[in-house]
């Protein structure tokens, strides 16, 4: 198999290490095959490929979108390095609120697989990132949400030794626990 599905502390969100087969020459890797990402549990059905570029100390997120177009994604940093973190939304889980983060870059390859009902966001960490994810529905602005980015609750540790560079609509996000029970998922 071309990839090492990692499971991480929060239940659904998986860690991916592709196999990479590289020479003089440079390399080569899968970032998706349908049968074996399904094999792992990732069953979802992908409708539209987003790629976004980002200077160093840019952080965007938390977003997420409600039903019936919650998206799951599949992340990946093919330039730079990128922390990137999944937000537990899922009102009724066990780890509702609590998040994990990875750092994906053009290095280590990995790519964070996000199912629905998570909040997303990532900060970029290297002069410049490009970041490739692949989504389960198509973006919906009246389904659009978000949450702060730095809710004092969620406690992210982005790991900043720098003030990031937000945008208006991101820092203007509520806090999760203004979030009303229709905004969660």
């Amino acid at each position: 198999m071309p990839f090492e599905f990692i499971k991480t502390e929060i239940e659904d969100v998986i860690l991916i290490e592709p196999k990479v087969f590289g020479d003089s020459r440079g390399f080569f890797l899968e970032s998706y095959k349908k049968s074996d990402f399904e094999n792992a549990g990732i069953c979802d059905d992908f409708n539209q490929d987003n790629h976004s570029k980002s200077t160093k100390g840019v952080l965007r997120g938390l977003h997420y979108q409600l039903a019936p177009k919650t998206q799951a994604k599949i992340v990946r940093c093919p330039k730079g390095r990128i922390f990137d973190v999944a937000v537990d939304i899922r009102k009724n889980s066990k780890t509702f609120g609590k998040w994990v983060g990875y750092e994906l870059s053009e290095e280590n390859k990995r790519m964070l697989y996000i199912p629905s009902g998570f909040a997303h966001g990532f900060v970029v960490l290297s002069d410049e990132a490009e970041l490739l994810y692949k989504a389960s529905n198509e973006f919906c602005q009246e389904l659009d949400r978000g949450i702060k980015w730095n809710d004092p609750k969620i406690n992210i540790n982005w790991n900043l030794d720098f003030e990031p560079l937000v945008s208006e609509k991101d820092s203007q996000q509520p806090l999760l626990s203004a979030l009303k029970d229709e905004d969660l998922l």
